[in-house]
């Protein structure tokens, strides 16, 4: 074998993916056409190994880029190898950010769709050395330092150390004919700015920069391994299913917390400057205690809110990737009733003992029920829902009365509601109506699995 195939077959066993299903992320270009041209004739050698060609067309320059795509296509037929595309919707805005966050979206898709084991990338050294100093221009901290990951949950670059002049040199002795993308040459674009003014004019101080660059992201590495063994103690205590637990975020020093928020940042793919962190963390501090939090905007597509409860990502059109009002059973007496994918249990309370209330944020209820109650609905919020707050006389409307429990309004429409027509009884996790609170002795139990 030549000497870069060598080296992505000893990539391949380090990371035991030699009989493994890969998406390769394949623009064309060649970085990628080298990679997809290179895991082809590895087929021979590994048998099981089946890589497919995933490409998606940002459907910036049009015919250009359609011209990209079939060339691209017909480069992966040539080598027996699958084929997968998707074209960007019109309104996909022209930015770095915005392409990047939709492109690993793109190839998360394709993972899925081919129940693949690893997404492969083709960024290589001269891309890892742009990176680093364009994190070191915009103010990063030791995180930023580290450059691009060899490998991030099921993202692999085979290529990362690996020169360009190198890859280049492959392309031309295998007679392949990448796509020249015309965007590559538009310095308007940061990167591109960087790799084709910056990056050469610092050259004629040190000809090995890219070297120095990666030698650099490598000594952060190391570092951050270091500061890893202090904080792997803390990450357990700080997040619950992805998000930050407000309470206990509070509770750490401000390097801590800006550490904690750039890592959480980087997980989504967003790559943040220093100017930018220090506006994310503000916001934070700022609504941290509040009961009612609120909300900044970190890309086209996400929100991130605060509150005293969690720190976390919502979609910025909530109200179209949630299931609003779309869940409803009848509940005509006593038993069990499937909703979704909880348990709703409703039964007498037969138990002669003392019993303890439950907290007003359990899924388990004591209530006092009339006989002729039923039927009775459990659903999701509706218009026009009212409640007679536990404690209070009186109604209010429900929206009013999750604003008062401090409930994120991202969060209403997930949940579960007990109600008498538009009257709420129970909104589970958050309170009872005064309709149906315990005087002396329950009538029944209510629970939620």
């Amino acid at each position: 074998m030549e000497g870069l195939e060598q080296k992505i077959a000893e990539f391949l066993e380090k990371f035991n993916l030699q009989d493994k299903t890969i998406i390769v992320g394949f623009s064309g270009g060649y970085d990628s056409m080298c990679l997809l041209d290179i895991l082809a004739k590895l087929k021979k050698k590994f048998i099981d190994l089946t890589p497919i060609a995933a490409h998606y067309n940002h459907n910036w320059r049009g015919e250009e880029s359609l011209r990209e795509q079939e060339v691209c296509r017909l480069f992966a037929s040539s080598r027996g190898v699958e084929f997968y595309t998707k074209t960007a919707p019109a309104g996909l805005k022209k930015t770095e950010n915005d392409a990047r966050i939709a492109r690993y979206e793109f190839f998360e898709e394709a993972f899925e769709e081919f129940d693949a084991d690893a997404v492969f990338t083709a960024h290589n050294m001269d891309d890892n050395a742009e990176t680093v100093l364009y994190r070191v221009i915009k103010g990063t901290g030791i995180v930023g330092l580290k450059g691009i990951s060899e490998k991030r949950n099921i993202f692999y670059r085979p290529l990362l150390k690996i020169a360009r002049t190198e890859i280049v040199e492959y392309c031309n002795k295998n007679n392949l004919s990448p796509n020249k993308d015309s965007s590559n040459s538009d310095t308007s674009y940061a990167r591109n700015y960087l790799r084709l003014n910056v990056i050469p004019a610092i050259e004629r101080i040190n000809p090995a920069v890219k070297q120095a660059l990666n030698t650099l992201a490598q000594n952060a590495i190391y570092d951050n391994e270091i500061i890893e063994e202090y904080l792997k103690n803390i990450r357990p205590q700080i997040y619950q299913n992805g998000r930050l637990i407000s309470e206990e975020y509070r509770k750490l020093s401000k390097p801590v917390k800006l550490r904690f928020l750039y890592e959480y940042l980087q997980d989504l793919n967003l790559d943040c400057d220093s100017k930018r962190i220090s506006e994310l963390y503000d916001f934070i501090e700022n609504n941290i205690t509040q009961r009612n939090g609120s909300t900044i905007s970190l890309s086209t597509a996400l929100w991130l809110y605060a509150d005293e409860k969690f720190i976390e990502t919502i979609p910025h059109r909530q109200e179209e990737t949630e299931e609003k009002c779309a869940l409803s059973v009848e509940i005509p007496g006593e038993g069990e009733y499937q909703i979704g994918d909880r348990c709703f249990v409703i039964k007498k309370y037969t138990d002669k003992n003392l019993f303890v209330f439950p907290e007003s944020t359990s899924n388990f209820a004591y209530v006092n029920l009339s006989d002729n109650i039923f039927p009775l609905v459990l659903r999701t919020r509706r218009d026009g829902d009212i409640i007679s707050p536990f404690g209070m006389n009186g109604t209010m409307k429900l929206k009013k009365y999750l604003n008062s429990k401090g409930v994120p309004r991202h969060n209403r429409d997930k949940i579960m509601l007990l109600c008498s027509a538009n009257e709420v009884l129970w909104v589970v996790g958050v309170g009872l109506s005064n309709k149906i609170s315990v005087k002396n002795k329950p009538s029944h139990v209510l629970e939620v699995n």
